[in-house]
């Protein structure tokens, strides 16, 4: 079978030392961490001010905050594209095919998940906590860390629902990284380009490497979660 000839040649792979696929999976792991740390360093706090706060327009945000849920990262990846070339206002930059550019567009596609389900799960915490820090009188950022850790299991799962789309897109990488092969090359690049020669086995190793990867990091977070509960 195709999927069990994949699987024996992920194994043979990895056991192997492959230089090109441990480059693409340090390059995975590299920009796709780096993503989620910034996404959730901007994302958290402005999902709070969302969620908590009642002001003018604030439907009009939500409504747009969520339609970038589904934004296509090809289009994502063709903004920063033309941000980070020559012509754009961020060419003088070079950063355009670097890593950098991938954190950057994965950023954007990150961002919208953490913000939106910030916001949702902080409008879930019970109004009565907010009242009594008040009457405690805490401050802003003393109510925003009281209401992230109230909350962090849904954060949690923001966390884990923005990595996950970030780890498995391909549109952005392949358009601001360029594939390039010991350094730009992720996981999901070298599979569109393993299969587009023909070399499917090839490929389905990749994609049980990129699956064990996205396991591991569910279980580690699964453990926090447990340790949290305990």
């Amino acid at each position: 079978m195709l999927f069990i000839d994949g699987f024996n040649e992920a194994i043979n792979l990895l056991a192997s030392g492959d230089d090109g696929v441990y480059s693409a999976i340090y390059a995975t792991v590299a920009v796709s961490s780096w993503s989620i740390i910034i996404s959730l360093i901007i994302g958290l706090p402005l999902g709070f001010l969302l969620g908590y706060y009642n002001f003018y327009g604030k439907s009009v945000i939500k409504t747009i905050v969520d339609t970038l849920l589904a934004f296509p990262t090809v289009v994502i990846g063709l903004v920063v594209y033309t941000s980070l070339s020559q012509v754009g206002f961020l060419g003088e930059y070079n950063l355009l095919f670097t890593q950098k550019a991938i954190i950057i567009g994965q950023v954007f596609l990150g961002l919208p998940i953490v913000i939106a389900l910030t916001a949702a799960q902080v409008e879930m915490v019970d109004k009565r906590m907010y009242l009594s820090l008040k009457g405690l009188g805490a401050n802003s950022y003393e109510i925003l860390k009281a209401t992230l850790y109230e909350a962090k299991f849904g954060l949690m799962t923001a966390a884990m629902t923005a990595y996950g789309r970030i780890i498995t897109e391909i549109g952005i990488s392949m358009m601001v990284g360029g594939n390039i092969k010991y350094y730009t090359r992720t996981i999901t690049t070298a599979i569109s380009l393993e299969t587009g020669k023909g070399e499917f086995i090839t490929g389905i190793a990749l994609g049980l490497v990129l699956f064990a990867i996205a396991l591991i990091v569910n279980i580690v977070l699964a453990f926090l979660k447990k340790r949290w509960v305990s």
